[in-house]
């Protein structure tokens, strides 16, 4: 007779939150998160983030929250959806994950099941989480316990593509185990499932989506400096460029966010560890790094043009501060870039989104939003394309 699933979701950010109310309509579920507040914020059905509407906690099956890793113990299989993003230093930050699989492993036990969602670099799952895993259990990898691999492919903001509706990378650390785990995931996922051959294959496959539109989007970005130093607009470009039936079409802009401004990192990490230096990866973070203060001096050029070079104390207001559109997110968002680089100018800016949270951009930040957008300025720059920009 099959074991009753108990599922347990660790971290309940952007990732871990929409896939507790998937399985929530299958399993019991437990949320768990080392945020006290934010697990009080969900006990009342609130989602600071806004990617889960207060009427899906309602009509989710047993789905609980709780900060308190004894709760967990009586789950069998464990899915860890924890941060991990890179350091000052742009190398691979897995302080979270190590962490997460630490406490994990305290409250292991024979046969159950640990699933990792967050984005590494190939290899890393079973060379860094599972050692962590048999040291804090005692229990044997792929004897007593078994590890499974499912990349993440929630986009934030997206309300049109719900976590059901993408189709889901899965693996497993044995070939029956990537069966469990792909028959796990096709219970909540309409869209399908694809079971990679190994865990390595699906942690590759993650790294490489990213790192594709990360090098799509360089390459636009360095269309867009060219095409400025030759007076051309490469809007009008564009345009032309994609009447052609395969022309792909992507466009300038500010790359941030946790997943394509840092994903490339991990698998250049993990190249250079085995010897070779990726260097349209690398090239393409180093043309997308530097977009946001290209920008901000544009708009000191053309206040100069405006202005007869006199541009100390002008007032710019700046729309969005989150790393993409119809988003709360401001992980490594790049506005911060135009706006630091405004001000070293000499610029009075202001900053507008009503989405984000504006304590949390206060503390992380230094930055104080302003509560409207309201007021008379010289330069506005529309850096975020919220819809509710649109008017």
């Amino acid at each position: 007779m099959e074991k009753e699933k108990k599922i347990a979701i660790v971290g309940l950010g952007y990732v871990g939150l929409p896939l507790a109310i998937a399985f929530a309509d299958k399993y019991k579920v437990l949320g768990f998160d080392i945020n006290t507040q934010r697990i009080d914020e969900l006990k009342k059905c609130f989602d600071k983030t806004k990617e889960v509407e207060p009427s899906k906690f309602n009509t989710a099956y047993p789905l609980k929250f709780t900060d308190s890793l004894d709760d967990l113990q009586s789950s069998n299989i464990f899915i860890i959806t924890v941060p991990t993003p890179i350091d000052n230093n742009k190398q691979p930050d897995l302080s979270f994950l190590l962490s997460a699989s630490s406490k994990i492993g305290s409250i292991l036990k024979k046969g159950d099941i640990v699933i990792y969602e967050s984005t590494v670099y190939p290899g890393c799952t079973e060379e860094e989480c599972v050692p962590v895993l048999e040291q804090k259990s005692g229990l044997f990898y792929n004897n007593d316990f078994f590890v499974g691999y499912s990349p993440e492919r929630i986009n934030p903001g997206d309300k049109t593509r719900p976590i059901q509706s993408i189709v889901k990378v899965t693996s497993g650390s044995t070939p029956e185990i990537a069966e469990v785990v792909d028959k796990l995931y096709k219970t909540v996922i309409i869209a399908g499932t694809y079971k990679a051959p190994s865990i390595k294959v699906a942690e590759a496959a993650k790294a490489i989506e990213n790192a594709q539109r990360d090098v799509n989007i360089s390459f636009m970005n360095e269309l867009a400096l060219i095409f400025d130093k030759l007076n051309i607009d490469i809007d009008e470009v564009l345009e032309a460029a994609k009447t052609k039936w395969n022309f792909l079409p992507f466009k300038p802009g500010l790359v941030g966010g946790h997943c394509i401004g840092v994903d490339p990192h991990y698998l250049a990490y993990r190249a250079m560890q085995v010897g070779y230096t990726p260097k349209v990866i690398l090239s393409g973070r180093e043309v997308n790094e530097q977009m946001g203060v290209w920008r901000a001096e544009k708009i000191i050029a053309e206040l100069a043009k405006k202005f007869n070079g006199n541009i100390c104390g002008k007032k710019v207001l700046i729309l969005g501060f989150a790393f993409k559109e119809n988003c709360t997110d401001t992980r490594n968002t790049k506005v911060v870039d135009v706006y630091n680089t405004l001000k070293k100018a000499g610029i009075e800016v202001s900053i507008y989104d009503p989405l984000v949270d504006a304590i949390n951009v206060e503390k992380e930040f230094g930055i104080e939003l302003a509560q409207s957008k309201e007021g008379q300025f010289d330069y506005i720059f529309k850096a975020v394309s919220h819809s509710i920009f649109n008017d």
